[in-house]
């Protein structure tokens, strides 16, 4: 396929905090590098050379907004759950805010959040009876 999505980065004013946010909804596995302001956000396992060796998933990284005041700052990334209603649960728990929730027929549903920092993203459920 081409130009596949090969990694994701999430902006935030507060990365300590909002890798909490990830670790706790999602549970990644997110490490400060050292030397430098980047998380490193493992969503697959990874071979020696950081590749994932898992297929479903990428890797990514968090680190400290880049241009703080630049409009459409973020990407949309979708994130593979079990329960869509069960992750909204905690998701809004952790502070997250639920903008959208809908189905895609025969196929699944989705839901488009914010975290704390307002970063939008969305979860998908894989549903064939979705309406």
């Amino acid at each position: 396929m081409a130009n596949p999505v090969a990694h994701f980065e999430i902006y935030s004013d507060n990365p300590t905090k909002l890798s909490g946010f990830y670790q706790s909804l999602f549970g990644w596995q997110i490490n400060k590098s050292q030397g430098m302001d980047y998380w490193t956000v493992r969503t697959v396992q990874t071979d020696a050379n950081g590749a994932p060796t898992e297929t479903g998933g990428i890797n990514g990284g968090l680190l400290a907004r880049p241009m703080p005041d630049a409009p459409g700052r973020s990407w949309l990334n979708y994130v593979t759950v079990k329960s869509l209603d069960e992750t909204l649960k905690r998701a809004q728990g952790l502070g997250a805010k639920v903008i959208r929730k809908d189905s895609v027929p025969k196929m699944g549903w989705f839901a488009i959040l914010t975290d704390p920092e307002q970063n939008s993203f969305a979860i998908w459920q894989d549903d064939p009876n979705a309406k």
